[in-house]
C-alpha cells in the first residue's frame, strides 16, 4: 500500500514591525517652547528659568560620559543639539534603521520637577503641544508621549484627558525616580487616568526630584549613579506589583524604558516565593505577583545584557 506525501508548505516571510520607544525629542532653545506658553508662565520662564527641585539647582548631578549625554555622531551637522532637527532624526536613525513607529519622550527640560508645581504643569501643556507641532505632525512615524507631573495628580490627570484623545499620543510619561514609590496612592489617580484613557504608562529611567540614585544617598562617581537606573526599576516594579496597583487598575499598562530587563527573571521568582510566605500582609494581591508582569508590563530591551560570549 502506497501513501503520498506531501511537500512541506514553504515558510512564509514575516517582516517584523520595528518600534523605537525610546527617542528623546529636544528644544532647540529655550525659545522653542515660548509660543506654547501662556504669558504668564513666558513671564516665569523670563524671570526665574526652570528651577528643578533637585539637589543640583543648574547642573546635572554628574559630568556625563559624553557631552548632553549624546552619541559623537548625534549631533546635526549646522551645530544644532542632538534630537532637535527632524530631518536628520529622518536621515540618520528613522529611515537608516526602518523604524516603522517612533516613541518621543521629553527628558528636559520636562515640568516634572519644578519646584513651582502650576509652572510645572504649564511646562508639561507646552511641551506635549511641542511635540505634536514639531515632530508628530510633520513626521507620522512618530508618536508623543503625554508628559505630566505626577506629584500634582490633579493636573497630570487633567492633562491626560486633554491629550489622550488625540491620534498623536502613544502613552504618559512618567520618570522612574518618583518622589514616593510609584504604586503609592499619591500617583493612583494617575495611574487610573492613563487605563482609563487606553494608554500605556511610560516609565523611563531617570527622573530628578532630589532623590538621588541609591536608598543610601547620592553615589561618589557618576559610573556608580549610571549602574543604578535597573535597580531603581525593580524598586518601582515592586511597588507597583505589592501595593495592587494592577489588581485596582487591571487596565493598565506599563512600559519600562531603558531600564534593562535581564534582572526581571530572578525578581519574579523571589517576589513570588515571599509571596507564597508572606501575602497574608498583601491580601489585595490576590495572584502570583509574576502573573500580573506578564499580563500588564513590557520591557523595552536598552540596555540589553550583551556578554562576550
Amino acid at each position: 500500500m502506497s501513501q503520498a506525501l506531501l511537500e512541506p508548505e514553504a515558510a512564509q516571510a514575516t517582516r517584523l514591525e520595528l518600534i523605537d520607544c525610546d527617542i528623546h525629542p529636544v528644544l532647540r532653545s529655550t525659545e522653542a517652547l515660548r509660543p506654547y506658553l501662556p504669558r504668564r508662565w513666558r513671564d516665569e520662564l523670563d524671570t526665574f528659568g526652570f528651577r528643578s527641585r533637585g539637589a543640583f539647582l543648574s547642573s546635572p548631578a554628574y559630568p556625563k560620559a559624553t557631552p548632553a549625554l549624546s552619541r559623537r555622531d548625534a549631533w546635526p551637522p549646522g551645530g544644532l543639539p542632538p534630537g532637535s532637527d527632524l530631518a536628520f532624526m529622518r536621515q540618520q536613525h528613522l529611515d537608516f534603521y526602518g523604524v516603522d513607529v517612533g516613541i518621543l519622550q521629553v527628558l528636559f527640560p520636562s515640568g516634572k520637577d519644578e519646584r513651582n508645581l502650576d509652572f510645572g504643569a504649564a511646562v508639561c501643556a507646552a511641551l506635549n503641544d511641542w511635540q505634536v507641532a514639531e515632530w508628530t505632525e510633520p513626521e507620522p512615524r512618530l508618536r508623543a508621549s503625554i508628559t505630566v507631573a505626577c506629584d500634582d495628580a490633579e493636573a497630570a490627570v487633567a492633562e491626560i484627558r486633554r491629550c489622550a484623545p488625540r491620534r498623536d499620543f502613544a502613552s504618559v510619561f512618567i520618570s522612574a525616580r518618583t518622589t514616593e514609590p510609584l504604586g503609592r496612592k499619591r500617583y493612583w489617580p494617575v495611574l487610573r487616568a492613563a487605563a482609563e484613557a487606553g494608554l500605556p504608562v511610560g516609565v523611563h529611567a531617570g527622573g530628578a526630584n532630589g532623590v538621588p540614585m541609591t536608598s543610601a544617598g547620592w553615589p561618589s562617581f557618576y559610573i556608580e549613579d549610571h549602574q543604578g537606573g535597573a535597580s531603581v526599576m525593580q524598586s518601582l516594579l515592586t511597588s507597583l506589583v505589592f501595593e495592587g496597583v494592577f489588581e485596582r487598575f487591571p487596565g493598565l499598562r506599563v512600559v519600562l524604558v531603558e531600564g534593562g530587563f535581564g534582572w526581571a527573571p530572578p525578581l519574579l521568582w523571589r517576589m513570588d516565593r515571599h509571596w507564597e510566605r508572606m501575602r497574608r500582609e498583601v491580601p489585595h494581591v490576590r495572584r502570583p505577583p509574576s502573573e500580573y508582569v506578564r499580563e500588564s508590563v513590557w520591557f523595552a530591551t536598552q540596555p540589553i545584557v550583551e556578554p562576550e560570549r
